[in-house]
């Protein structure tokens, strides 16, 4: 596995996939290219062995986070995203959690629906997830409140003093910005059509994985899974079947390096 260990490579996912030994990955973090919404320079991806590949290359209670979306063709939502999930659970995961990705400034409107403001976020585990380090967010009440507690189905509220935490676990829809200074304030990442936030793959990172675990991102883009891996104390294998891709993704990390304090001890 060393010779994998944070670097990206050039070539197919699945091929690739299929050197790397059984049960070697702690996570995957990852955003295919779903229902050619993008030209990713006319590459194609079919789902097929995807799954079971994955599923072979990570260790008993690791994680792997499926950001996916779906296309509206003639006024019809193709459900790849459901699909894809229902295979996930056939090639043996388990569904932890359906997430939602929530874009704050998507352009993106259609004449006869809603805005469409989200993307799913699979949380995928094979058995159950071995590492949870829930991210908090501040509780609007805290201190120490009459709370009701053990009510019946007489209705009667019976309160006892109890204490409201000054922090809670955040819920499972994450907001974030995208676009430049959104997505990451990196100019050169949007050589690539479609970059996910850099805080959405961080928080994901820092969620299901330790320091000097293994993270993967098999459709690997401009580098933002491997970046931020690094960042946060993590090894990093990536790969991706466009060579401009892959030389976008190297060119960031190699730059983040250069960075005052980017590849810090945190976390």
């Amino acid at each position: 596995m060393e010779s994998y260990i944070d670097k990206i490579f050039c070539s197919e996912c699945v091929a690739f996939m299929k050197k790397l030994p059984e049960n070697s990955l702690d996570m995957t973090v990852t955003s295919p290219p779903y229902d050619n919404l993008r030209d990713y320079n006319g590459f194609m991806f079919e789902f097929g062995n995807i799954a079971q590949q994955l599923y072979r290359i990570t260790k008993q209670g690791g994680v792997v986070v499926w950001v996916v979306g779906d296309a509206v063709k003639k006024g019809n939502k193709t459900l790849t995203s459901f699909r894809q999930a229902l295979s996930f659970q056939e090639a043996g995961f388990n569904m932890h959690d359906v997430m939602i990705y929530k874009k704050k400034n998507t352009p993106f409107m259609r004449s006869n629906a809603y805005t469409n403001c989200y993307e799913f976020m699979f949380i995928l585990s094979k058995g159950s997830p071995k590492t949870f380090n829930p991210l908090k967010e501040p509780t609007k009440r805290n201190g120490f409140e009459m709370l009701v507690y053990n009510k019946k189905a007489d209705g009667v509220n019976k309160k006892i003093l109890k204490e409201l935490k000054t922090e809670k676990t955040k819920n499972n829809i994450w907001e974030y910005a995208v676009g430049l200074g959104g997505s990451t304030r990196d100019k050169e990442a949007f050589q690539h059509p479609a970059v996910f936030p850099e805080k959405l793959a961080s928080d994901h990172i820092s969620s299901w994985s330790n320091r000097g675990d293994i993270v993967f991102d098999p459709f690997a883009g401009s580098g933002t899974t491997c970046k931020m891996a690094k960042k946060l104390g993590r090894k990093y294998i990536g790969c991706d079947i466009s060579e401009e891709y892959v030389a976008l993704a190297r060119a960031r990390i190699a730059k983040a390096y250069q960075e005052k304090n980017l590849f810090s001890d945190s976390q």
